[in-house]
C-alpha cells in the first residue's frame, strides 16, 4: 500500500528525491497534479513537459516518426524533446490508460532515461500519474514497471485547495461554499450505486470552471441551475444554489479591509462561524504576503480585541493555533513584522494556556 501525502508533503518529496529516481502519483482526476508539478518546477527554472499517454494511439506518438538516413532507419525527435540539451521534468499523465504496446516504450524511458536511442539530458526527471478506482477504464500495469517508481497516494487537503483558490481569485461564493461544505470538493459524500461514467459529479477542476462561469454575474437565479449542474452535477449545483439564499460568512479579505463595516455582523457570529473567518483571514494574509496593505495590521488587531470583548476564548485559541501551526508562514511573518501587538497578544494567550 502506498503512503498518503498532501501538497505540502509532495513538494518536500519533489525537493529531496534524486533526479535519477522516478515518482508515481496515485489519485483521482481533477485534483491538480499537473498544475502543482508545473508550478513547483517552474519556480526552479525547469521546463515541465506533460504527456497524456491515454491519448496516444501507438508508440510512434511518443518516440517520433521514422526516417531513413545513410541507409538506416531512425526516428525524428518528437515535438517535446529538449533540443537545447537542458534537463526537463517529463510528466507522464494517465500512465494506466496507455495502450500496452506504449508501456513497453515507457519502460525504457523510466529505466534508462532513453527513447529510441536518444538520452534525456542529465538531471531530467520522470514523474507519472495514474487514476485509481473502479470508475475508470484502466490498463493493468506490469509490476516490473511499477517497481521502477516511488509511489505515493496524492490526497491534497481541502484547506490547501482553499488557499490556492484565494490566490487564483476563485469566486468568493465558491470559496464560502467549500469552506462550509468541504466534502463537496471532490465528489458526492456517501455516493453509492453503479457509476455509468455519464453522471456529472464535482471535482476541483469543475469548481474552478463554475467560478469562471459565474464570476461576471453578482446575482444568480434559479434558471442558472442548469448551467451549474452541467459543471458540477445536479446535486452539488442544488446545494450550492441553496447556500446563496442563506447568510454568507464574511471572508478574511472583507474583515481586514472593512472591519468597521462588518463589526456588527461579527458580533453575532457563533464559534464555528468565527473559526471560518479565522481560517479565511490567514489564507488571505498568506496569499497577500508582503504586499498586504498596512491597514490589515490595525484591523487584525481590532478583530482580536473584538474576540476578547466577546469573551470567545475558543475563537482566540483557534486564531492562536493558526498562528502557531506553521501552515501559513507568510501570514505569520506579516503579523510578526507589521502587527507586532497582535503577535504579542497571541503569544501571551498561548503561554497562559
Amino acid at each position: 500500500m502506498s503512503v498518503n501525502i498532501n501538497t505540502k508533503r509532495l513538494e518536500r518529496i519533489l525537493e529531496v528525491t534524486p533526479a535519477s529516481q522516478n515518482i508515481l502519483l496515485i489519485g483521482s482526476h481533477g485534483i491538480g497534479k499537473s498544475e502543482i508539478l508545473t508550478r513547483f518546477y517552474q519556480r526552479k527554472g525547469m521546463k515541465v513537459v506533460v504527456l497524456f499517454l491515454g491519448q496516444m494511439a501507438d508508440p510512434g506518438d511518443l518516440i517520433g516518426l521514422p526516417q531513413k538516413a545513410d541507409g538506416r532507419t531512425g526516428f525524428l525527435p518528437p515535438y517535446w524533446w529538449p533540443a537545447d540539451g537542458e534537463p526537463i521534468v517529463l510528466f507522464l499523465d494517465e500512465l494506466n490508460r496507455a495502450r500496452p504496446e506504449l508501456l513497453q516504450t515507457v519502460m525504457d524511458l523510466v529505466l534508462n532515461r532513453t527513447l529510441a536511442g536518444r538520452r534525456l539530458p542529465e538531471g531530467s526527471r520522470v514523474i507519472a500519474a495514474v487514476n485509481d478506482g473502479d470508475e475508470y477504464q484502466l490498463t493493468h500495469l506490469d509490476p516490473a514497471l511499477v517497481s521502477r517508481f516511488n509511489a505515493y497516494n496524492f490526497c491534497p487537503t481541502v484547506q490547501e485547495w482553499l488557499q490556492w483558490a484565494e490566490a487564483e481569485r476563485v469566486d468568493p461564493r465558491v470559496v464560502r461554499f467549500i469552506t462550509l461544505e468541504g466534502h463537496w470538493l471532490d465528489g458526492i459524500e456517501g455516493q453509492t450505486g453503479i457509476d455509468t461514467g455519464l453522471e456529472k459529479t464535482p471535482d476541483r477542476r469543475a469548481w474552478k470552471r463554475l467560478s469562471d462561469a459565474i464570476l461576471p454575474y453578482p446575482e444568480l437565479d434559479e434558471a442558472d441551475i442548469d448551467l451549474l449542474a452541467g459543471i458540477v452535477g445536479p446535486q452539488a449545483a442544488s446545494r450550492f444554489m441553496g447556500s446563496l439564499t442563506g447568510h454568507s460568512i464574511l471572508t478574511g479579505a472583507e474583515v481586514l479591509q472593512h472591519f468597521d463595516l462588518h463589526e456588527p455582523t461579527l458580533r453575532k457570529y457563533l464559534l464555528h462561524q468565527l473559526a471560518m473567518v479565522n481560517e479565511s483571514i490567514f489564507r488571505h494574509l498568506e496569499v497577500a504576503g508582503s504586499e498586504a496593505p498596512a491597514e490589515y495590521a490595525a484591523n487584525l488587531d481590532r478583530y482580536l480585541d473584538l474576540l476578547t470583548d466577546m469573551q470567545s476564548k475558543e475563537a482566540i485559541a483557534h486564531l492562536a493555533n493558526l498562528f502557531e501551526s506553521g501552515s501559513y508562514p507568510k501570514a505569520v511573518l506579516f503579523i510578526a513584522e507589521q502587527a507586532p501587538q497582535t503577535a504579542r497578544k497571541l503569544m501571551s494567550f498561548i503561554a497562559e494556556l
